[in-house]
């Protein structure tokens, strides 16, 4: 824990590499694109900040075609995050900043006056979680034992509810609670075991919407490099990339990790 933390400070401090995180914010870029943001700078000095961000796991890199696709990877900073900011603290932080956000936007004077936003119409998520266990204990525990980790429910509050996840072409990743009521988390439409399951699933997601998010998972000397990617179109609200954002590092970073490797550690 403590190297991995001195890698991220180290890929975190120097500007154009935070500039670079600032950038990745927004929507991935690839290199050539992420070069035109700073033309004083060369192309191989971008290259080799982007490495150092990749190393400290800041940045997960995507090939599409003849391209390298550069992706916001916000597990580690989630987890520093966590580290020194408490849940009752982070309510007093957080109205702070959006305090100071304000003021200084009115130039020092308060405006109350609320504006609509415009609605996004795609977000694209992309994560990556290191996990001390087997790929196919992994695999197993994002399908066919999804319920005993995943905290998230659409069951009523108070209601108990049961899950299960069928890891075929045409399964599905369901929520029952009651006799005849439930949800679909999502719908398997491509499964090569124990290395990719894709599904579409609107995950919490209302209306006039398109989602679909992919597990990848890939061996690394004994351990799982968990690949999510989660991408959203269609009417969407302004909240919800942030929401799953955050969500995402939690089911999978949080609660999915310390379920493999709690449970590894004890036999």
């Amino acid at each position: 824990m403590e190297d991995e933390l001195s890698t991220v400070f180290k890929a975190l401090g120097h500007p154009i590499r935070r500039r670079i995180l600032d950038i990745l914010k927004d929507s991935p870029k690839t290199t050539g694109e992420l070069n035109d943001y700073f033309p004083e700078v060369t192309r191989y000095a971008i290259m080799k900040h982007l490495s150092l961000l990749v190393e400290g796991n800041l940045v997960v890199v995507r090939r599409e075609g003849k391209y390298r696709r550069n992706f916001l990877n916000a597990v580690p900073l989630q987890k520093m995050h966590n580290r020194w900011i408490g849940k009752y603290m982070q309510s007093a932080a957080n109205s702070l900043l959006n305090l100071q956000s304000v003021v200084e936007k009115t130039g020092g004077e308060l405006d109350m006056k609320v504006t609509n936003q415009n609605q996004s119409q795609v977000f694209k998520i992309e994560q990556e979680v290191l996990i001390d266990a087997p790929r196919e204990q992994v695999f197993k525990a994002l399908t066919e034992r999804a319920g005993d980790w995943w905290e998230f429910r659409l069951a009523p509050k108070g209601v108990p509810s049961e899950f299960t996840f069928h890891p075929v072409p045409g399964g599905q990743f369901t929520e029952k609670w009651g006799e005849n009521q439930g949800a679909v988390w999502g719908n398997v439409y491509y499964v090569n075991a124990p290395e990719e399951i894709r599904l579409h699933g609107h995950l919490g997601m209302q209306g006039a919407v398109n989602s679909s998010y992919t597990y990848r998972l890939v061996e690394k000397e004994g351990s799982t490099v968990l690949q999510l990617s989660h991408h959203a179109s269609g009417i969407l609200q302004e909240n919800w990339e942030q929401e799953h954002s955050e969500g995402w590092k939690y089911l999978l970073g949080t609660l999915l990790k310390n379920y493999l490797e709690q449970n590894r550690s004890s036999k």
